[in-house]
């Protein structure tokens, strides 16, 4: 039997050719000449709820954006395998030469979840998820052992941390190291609530995260 592709692909790819490139022809087609000069790149979850273009009214061009399982930064390894979020990471900092890396995590993040319900038990179903996940340890630690945050709510303690730690990671990559030293590159975490659509920012010096206040864009 051949599989038939989603219909509903389809009829979103109709709508965009309506709506999403009909409107924009010239600005699709210079992107399509000249490539892509993002000053931003998005380190964000898979989760199918969370999507930073829409959530930043991004267009194409304006972000270059990763996404995996609970938003998470490997530290810096140069072995032998395929380091997908870290050839990423280099292409945006040394390739793309973005300003800005921001790591956002999210509220209900089905990765955390699974790593705080199994932290215990040697490897979850599965060949990737389970040593994947297990990137959360150093933050779980950090967390139990100094925490930056007093709340009720493990999960979302974690879901910070997690960004925390996916922040500290960034900065073992030397050409990220390099790049900030040399005040060309910025690292930023963030939170944003599916529910309610809060974003947090987290404070450089706290390491708290804050409500953003909205900003409205200029005429």
């Amino acid at each position: 039997m051949t599989a038939a592709f989603p219909v509903g692909l389809v009829e979103g790819y109709g709508q965009y050719l309506q709506k999403g490139f009909a409107g924009h022809r010239e600005t699709r087609e210079h992107l399509a000449v000249y490539g892509q000069q993002p000053d931003v790149m998005v380190i964000s979850c898979c989760d199918s709820r969370v999507t930073p273009e829409g959530i930043f009214s991004a267009g194409p061009g304006e972000l270059f954006v990763l996404r995996n399982v609970a938003n998470l930064v490997p530290p810096y390894e140069a072995t032998e395998g395929q380091h997908g979020t870290s050839a990423a990471i280099e292409y945006a900092v040394r390739a793309l030469k973005v300003k800005h890396i921001v790591v956002m995590g999210h509220a209900k993040c089905g990765g955390v979840q699974a790593f705080r319900e199994n932290a215990n038990v040697p490897s979850l179903r599965g060949d990737f998820i389970g040593r994947w996940i297990k990137l959360l340890e150093p933050a779980a630690i950090a967390m139990a052992c100094m925490p930056v945050d007093k709340m009720d709510d493990p999960q979302l303690a974690m879901e910070f941390a997690g960004v925390r730690q996916s922040l500290k990671n960034l900065r073992t990559f030397p050409f990220v190291e390099e790049a900030m030293h040399n005040n060309v590159l910025q690292i930023h975490g963030a939170w944003f609530d599916i529910g309610s659509a809060e974003l947090r920012v987290m404070n450089p010096e706290t390491e708290k995260f804050e409500a953003a206040a909205p900003v409205e864009a200029a005429e």
